[in-house]
């Protein structure tokens, strides 16, 4: 785990590949147990230590995230997430197959929670988002991807809904071969320090993709 930044309000971290954002059946180490174990360690806490999960990346998902270190931090990020002014982008390698150079993705999404699958249905929540290309190659488009809303596996789900799902996608890519690793990965995200008002800028450049 790598850490980006980090006072007494915040801890921004660079999520790693393949680890969950907190405990599952799996049994695995999390990312909030590695994060809560580094602060306990640095600061010598005692106790259990506070950490506030504000958002979340799908386990095969790698990039920066930020977690809350005090309970009024976690209250007023999470205020910002709600209103849609904690920003977030993605970079995300996707089947090209007539990608248009750029566009914004409208649906509604429902989750089953038995197969833990997320799909495109009338009944579903709003799912908002906006892309530009920055790069083709080999029938596969790098796309830098901005976030209006912030539901279970949007990105995922709202491009393969359109024949432009992510490279090496499991769930929602019928031509991912075993073994391969999403090509998804969050590069930035924007707020607004919950104590200080300051604006927060953090990335974390992918290094692992088909096109890179």
């Amino acid at each position: 785990m790598k850490v980006i930044y980090e006072d007494n309000h915040l801890l921004v971290v660079e999520k790693p590949v393949n680890v969950p954002m907190q405990e599952d059946s799996s049994k695995d180490e999390d990312l909030l147990s590695m994060a809560k174990a580094y602060i306990k360690e640095k600061y010598n806490k005692p106790g259990d230590v506070y950490l506030g999960l504000l958002h979340r990346l799908d386990r095969p998902v790698s990039g920066v995230c930020v977690f809350a270190r005090t309970s009024k931090a976690a209250s007023r990020l999470s205020k910002q997430i709600s209103d849609h002014s904690f920003k977030k982008e993605y970079i995300a390698a996707v089947e090209d197959n007539g990608l248009k150079d750029h566009d914004r993705f409208e649906d509604y999404l429902i989750k089953d929670g038995r197969t833990n699958t997320v799909r495109v249905d009338p009944k579903g929540k709003k799912a908002v988002l906006e892309y530009e290309v920055l790069k083709r190659k080999d029938r596969l488009a790098i796309v830098k991807v901005m976030l209006k809303t912030g539901r279970s596996h949007q990105i995922r789900v709202q491009f393969s809904s359109r024949n432009h799902p992510l490279w090496g996608d499991q769930r929602y890519n019928k031509n991912a071969v075993i073994g391969q690793q999403i090509a998804l990965h969050s590069y930035r995200i924007e707020f607004r320090h919950p104590i200080s008002d300051e604006v927060m800028i953090f990335t974390s450049e992918p290094d692992r993709y088909p096109l890179i």
